[in-house]
């Protein structure tokens, strides 16, 4: 079993990171492997809706890092998306990632049917709730099982590292962590 994690954050290594480690700490005790891509030097364009990926698995735009991280998430039996906040709302990266994303799954559908699925926030103040709706909603329409913990997947931080500093918030990445390590073993 293999997990990727997709983080849209243009920091490296950043708070978002710490969050997918943590996830990946509780899913790799349990023997499941795990991939982090970081978009944060990664070019990727925006959807020209053109459609042409219609009977296809793959965007007509080929200059850019897309198609790679798509395919990986094809190939994935877990898919956790993760974004820092940033007006509100997920990364502009992270938002052209899922938005290519959901038209070549609109016109090819059941791609990801029956994925083990889950999305991560690292937030300073507002947009938290805003943030993970949005990746929750590209999720919930694309017929996979998504995956939730004891609280709502953000945890707060500003500076690299201050995420450590919300306990609670920590703890839910654990325990979300564990709970889609369960449902994979369920479901796989």
């Amino acid at each position: 079993m293999k997990v990727i994690g997709i983080s849209g954050s243009a920091r490296k290594n950043g708070n978002t990171s710490i969050l997918f480690q943590t996830v990946f700490e509780e899913l790799e005790k349990q023997d499941i492997k795990t991939e982090l891509i970081q978009l944060f030097d990664k070019e990727i364009k925006s959807c020209r809706g053109c459609f042409a990926c219609k009977g296809s698995k793959e965007c007509i735009i080929k200059d850019d890092a897309f198609n790679e991280y798509f395919h990986k998430m094809l190939e994935a039996d877990g898919i956790i998306l993760g974004s820092p906040v940033y007006s509100a709302d997920i990364s502009s990266k992270m938002k052209a990632f899922i938005e290519r994303s959901g038209v070549i799954i609109a016109t090819n559908p059941e791609l990801l049917k029956y994925k083990v699925c889950a999305s991560v926030v690292a937030v300073r103040r507002g947009g938290g709730m805003t943030a993970i709706d949005t990746l929750n909603h590209f999720f919930l329409n694309k017929e996979v099982l998504l995956v939730g913990s004891t609280y709502w997947n953000m945890v707060y931080g500003k500076e690299v590292g201050d995420v450590l500093n919300d306990e609670e918030g920590m703890q839910n990445m654990k325990n979300l962590g564990q709970n889609m390590a369960w449902l994979l073993k369920k479901v796989l």
